[in-house]
């Protein structure tokens, strides 16, 4: 694995668990979600999504054109 995959990865993991935490900490203390927590959450797993998805995709990709 690359550094730059660790680094993507890495990101990815890091947007879901803040996002997480964040409603988690809204809904505890506010017992609220602000409009603008959704929109973070919904572009962080947005994202995360398509590094992991887009890595996969990637990877299958490889895998069939190697073996015809």
């Amino acid at each position: 694995m690359t550094a730059a995959k660790k680094i993507q990865y890495w990101c990815a993991v890091l947007l879901i668990v803040t996002s997480i935490v964040m409603v988690a900490f809204q809904v505890f203390t506010i017992q609220n979600v602000a409009n603008g927590l959704l929109i973070y959450i919904g572009q962080a797993f947005l994202l995360a999504g398509s590094i992991f998805g887009l890595d996969y995709y990637i990877d299958r990709l490889k895998k069939q054109t190697e073996n015809p």
